[in-house]
This record gives structure tokens, sequence and C-alpha cells, in this order.
């Protein structure tokens, strides 16, 4: 049966300013317990900027209207054959069907992001939890044939 090997959080302001130690933390988290399992570097950088764009997100999308004191959330959990990233924010829902995919060569405001996540991930998954947050769930599993 597959466990959590080892899980850490963060909570911070909703603040740009703050990508750079959050990235920080989580390459921290990455660097000290991923070799250890077999994650390559290109495997971290995604992870990394699928939490980049998650985190930039939330502060420039769900938190726009909201205080800059509005914390998100941030938890990582490395399991035997996967890191999953959870991001917990206070904004309004939204439907990311929705949003579509832009189209090759042509340019569109907005979307890319999202775009960007689902290459980057194996699994994105966004959700309204019962508490009245929106958590942003990233996948990506250690072995390529584990993907999908």
């Amino acid at each position: 049966m597959l466990s959590i090997v080892q899980q850490d959080h963060r909570t911070v302001r909703s603040d740009l300013k703050l990508l750079n130690p959050v990235q920080q933390w989580f390459e921290e988290f990455c660097h000290q317990y991923l070799p250890k399992y077999g994650w390559s570097d290109s495997q971290l950088y995604r992870l990394n900027l699928a939490l980049a764009e998650g985190f930039t997100n939330a502060v420039r999308h769900a938190h726009h209207a909201l205080p800059p004191e509005t914390t998100i959330e941030i938890q990582v959990s490395l399991w035997t054959d996967r890191l999953e990233v959870r991001i917990w924010d206070y904004g309004k829902p939204f439907n990311p069907d929705v949003i579509t995919e832009p189209e090759p060569g042509t340019l569109q405001v907005g979307g890319y992001g999202w775009f960007l996540l689902r290459r980057l991930a194996d699994k994105v998954v966004y959700e309204r939890d019962s508490d009245g947050r929106n958590c942003l769930l990233i996948v990506k599993y250690c072995l390529e044939e584990q993907q999908n």
C-alpha cells in the first residue's frame, strides 16, 4: 500500500513578492527528499514551475479583490510514487472547463496559465472545499509509465 513519505506546508500572505520564498521552500523540500526516490532535475523544475503558476494564479486572480493579508496555504505531500501540491485560496470559485485552450499560432488574453499547468503536471484538479476555500491539486508521478 502506498503511503505518504514526507509532508510539509506553508501559509503565506497573498503577495507576489512571496513567490521567491515559496519557491525556495519548495526547492529545499524537493532537494532533500525527492532524489532518494529517483526524481530527475527536469521533473523538479517542472514541479517548481507548476507551483509558481498555481501560486501566481491564486494571488492575481482568486485574491485580486481581497486584502493582501488574505492567506494562501500550500501543502506538499511526497508519496512513494508521486508528489502532490495543494494550493488553497479564498477567492470566488471558477470553472476551469470554460477556459479555452489557446490555439497554436494565435494570441489571446488569459488562459495560458491553466494551459501550462496541465502540461507541466500529470494531473490537475480544481475544486471548492466545504470550508469555502478553493483547492488546486497538482500531481506529478515519479516514473513516466505511471502518468495519466
